[in-house]
């Protein structure tokens, strides 16, 4: 009987070690199977980053020859937004390049160099400008250039409408002001008075280009729908409608010269200072690219921001892994 006792308990002893190395074996299984997923992953992704990567490259030499065209003016077409689609195996690219300067540059309220940014008259007078077009009431579009301009600027120094480090303080959580260039348009959310609405507002007609010079805008690629641009330019003094008329009266194949431009009497009695009489361009200084790449299941987002100053190669400015905001 006492045997039998000992049998039994040996057998129920090698029973539990059977469940638990049974259960050790799924455990490490399914470690397994999950690793092999996340390396599976990885490849594909790390694999559709690529195609992204070939994309970009072949934006830059279709710029290149875009460029090659015409040295004094960026040829109009349908490259401008269209999408494009390459079929690759498993998967498809998709791309579009873009004229990136069709907007106001947020950096440009400012003028200096890294860490001497002092306020620019001439960029606030324009955003506040642009604003005011986008029936922003005129108080609140000056403390809105007043508070983006004190985010830049690094001289500390509160302008009366603006706000320093001491108006971000008491937020949950406290933060200071930048003190440099905007990198993404988004971090307008972060300056006082840049609410939701007002973002949502003058977000298609804003950019943050890797400079503070005033916003380069090719009057060759500008569609009606911005034409509040050509309002900011005049100081308001043209109105939208007239500006988006002007905009629609473009010769075929686009104005020849910028004097062909100004010389028209739209806007010959209201000419803006001289400096924003050089914004206007006839070529394109900052080209946009987005590529989506669907490659076995995975995907890759990349935008890359191309600068081509005339005369020079076309550089890459800037490339992120996710969609502008």
């Amino acid at each position: 009987m006492r045997r039998k006792r000992e049998e039994g308990a040996a057998l129920l002893t090698v029973l539990l070690l059977v469940a638990v190395m049974s259960a050790l074996a799924v455990g490490v299984l399914d470690d397994i199977r999950f690793g092999l997923r996340r390396a599976a992953n990885a490849e594909t992704i790390g694999q559709a980053q690529w195609y992204a990567l070939g994309a970009e490259a072949v934006a830059r030499a279709r710029l290149a020859r875009l460029a090659g065209l015409d040295p004094q003016r960026t040829p109009a077409g349908d490259w401008n937004g269209r999408w494009l689609l390459y079929p690759i195996d498993n998967g498809v690219i998709r791309a579009r390049i873009a004229d990136a300067g069709t907007c106001f540059n947020l950096n440009s309220v400012v003028q200096g160099a890294s860490e001497q940014w002092g306020r620019r008259e001439l960029g606030l007078y324009q955003f506040i400008a642009l604003l005011r077009a986008l029936e922003i009431s005129p108080r609140d579009a000056e403390s809105l250039a007043e508070a983006l301009a004190d985010w830049i600027d690094t001289d500390g120094s509160r302008t009366t409408l603006g706000g320093e480090d001491d108006s971000y303080v008491n937020a949950a959580p406290p933060y200071r002001t930048a003190g440099t260039l905007l990198s993404e348009v988004s971090e307008l959310r972060a300056i006082r008075g840049f609410t939701p609405e007002v973002y949502a507002r003058i977000r298609p007609f804003v950019c943050a280009l890797p400079t503070a010079d005033l916003s380069p805008i090719n009057i060759n690629l500008l569609e009606a729908g911005n034409a509040v641009l050509l309002t900011m330019l005049m100081d308001g003094r043209l109105d939208p409608r007239a500006a988006a008329a002007l905009i629609e009266s473009r010769p075929d194949g686009g104005w020849r010269t910028v004097d062909e431009f100004w010389s028209n009497p739209v806007l010959t009695e209201h000419l803006p200072p001289d400096a924003a009489l050089d914004q206007v361009s006839l070529r394109t200084r900052f080209f946009s690219l987005q590529a989506e790449v669907d490659y076995a299941g995975s995907e890759a987002v990349m935008t890359s921001l191309f600068e081509h100053r005339a005369g020079g190669p076309i550089r890459l400015a800037a490339r992120r892994w996710t969609l502008e905001e």
